[in-house]
């Protein structure tokens, strides 16, 4: 059934394919920029990748205005106001972020605090609280978390140590190319929580309180590349064109999610980051079957709507329609299952170096989540513990 009324929108232009690269300067001249900042951390530079970047440039009029190679996991506020500096300082003119979720998340932030004539970026946290249009932005993700199409981005503030949460269609990069060379090096840990990550935001779109048709069809068709690619690119890292389907698949979930949001899932794993520090894609995809577990009784018919992306056509006829919903979840925990086979990828939060004793904690945080407004079912202190203790 079709919404009463719903928006959708992304205007990033996506630049996907082998030597895609090469088409950055061409891009950075449209976009009315030749200075860029060039914004990563350094597991990517160590990786060689930033070469790459930069190597794409040869030939060009293009001048980096500076290189700012040292952006930590957990990514801060801080961070955020020092690099904004050099930006002024060096006369930068627009800025490239090279990394996976906290390289591209710190960029936005960078791009809000010099866009915006600030010197803090806590002034804008929150929702819609940008003023103008932004800095030229290209993103360059190296892992998958669709970040690169998102007009959100989440970033610890280390006073309070939580993860903050910033959204505005200003947000949104002007480019996003999607390069198979700049995820090969990836090893199958990172690869496995990165597909989970990407299979995380696809599920809680479709599941939403914002869930539409054209947030539905990119959400699903996400889901389907996880499905036919992630053990094959785990077997074969190299492998050119499962590394592209996977980074689409990050990408079209980024699409989805940033169109329909997500929930509650989303909201744990955020405080699970903030307070404990475990990493993005590794606590979605130990709270992701929980998470559908807890959204069954309010949207039944989403969670079964699941499951044809999810195992396929042949598999799906063989289900009757009142089990659907219950094998979409058991499909989850069987990729789940394999990928922690393969990989020794955390599927609990024991295993993931969470304290017992900081659940509460936990639970406390993600009930404060702005993802939380937009789970298909209310969530309180006791349903988030009794999830956190479920998958403990």
């Amino acid at each position: 059934m079709l919404p009463s009324y719903y928006e959708f929108y992304n205007s990033v232009k996506i630049a996907s394919g082998n030597k895609a690269l090469e088409n950055i300067p061409y891009e950075l001249g449209q976009l009315g920029a030749n200075r860029p900042l060039i914004l990563t951390d350094q597991g990517v530079a160590k990786a060689g990748l930033t070469k790459l970047v930069i190597d794409s440039f040869a030939g060009s009029n293009v001048t980096i205005g500076a290189v700012y190679d040292s952006i930590p996991v957990d990514s801060s506020h801080l961070v955020v106001n020092q690099i904004a500096e050099i930006y002024r300082q060096k006369s930068c003119d627009s800025i490239i972020a090279v990394g996976g979720g906290s390289v591209i998340d710190t960029a936005k932030g960078v791009n809000i605090v010099v866009t915006e004539g600030s010197n803090d970026l806590l002034e804008f946290m929150g929702n819609n609280r940008l003023t103008k249009p932004m800095k030229p932005f290209i993103v360059v993700p190296t892992t998958g978390t669709g970040s690169e199409v998102t007009a959100a981005a989440v970033i610890m503030n280390t006073e309070k140590q939580t993860k903050m949460q910033f959204t505005s269609p200003y947000m949104l990069p002007k480019l996003a190319i999607l390069d198979p060379r700049m995820t090969e090096t990836m090893p199958p840990k990172i690869t496995a929580a990165t597909a989970l990550d990407a299979l995380t935001h696809a599920i809680e779109a479709f599941m939403g309180t914002q869930k539409n048709p054209i947030s539905d069809a990119f959400a699903t068709a996400a889901i389907v590349l996880i499905r036919d690619n992630i053990q094959n690119v785990l077997k074969n890292g190299k492998d050119k064109d499962s590394r592209l389907a996977m980074a689409n698949a990050a990408l079209l979930a980024g699409i989805a999610f940033s169109n329909s949001m997500v929930g509650c899932v989303h909201a744990l794993a955020h405080a699970l980051g903030g307070v404990c520090h475990v990493p993005h894609g590794i606590g979605n995809g130990i709270m992701l079957p929980h998470g559908m577990e807890y959204n069954l009784d309010a949207v039944p018919e989403h969670i079964a709507g699941l499951l044809l992306p999810l195992v396929g056509e042949e598999r799906y006829v063989e289900i009757p329609p009142a089990n659907r919903a219950l094998e979409a979840i058991a499909a989850v925990r069987a990729l789940s299952s394999m990928l922690e086979q393969a990989t020794g990828i955390p599927l609990r939060l024991k295993d993931a170096g969470v304290p017992e004793d900081k659940l509460e904690s936990i639970a406390k945080v993600a009930i404060n989540d702005g993802a939380i407004a937009f789970n298909p079912k209310a969530m309180d202190f006791d349903d988030a513990l009794r999830m956190l203790r479920a998958a403990y």
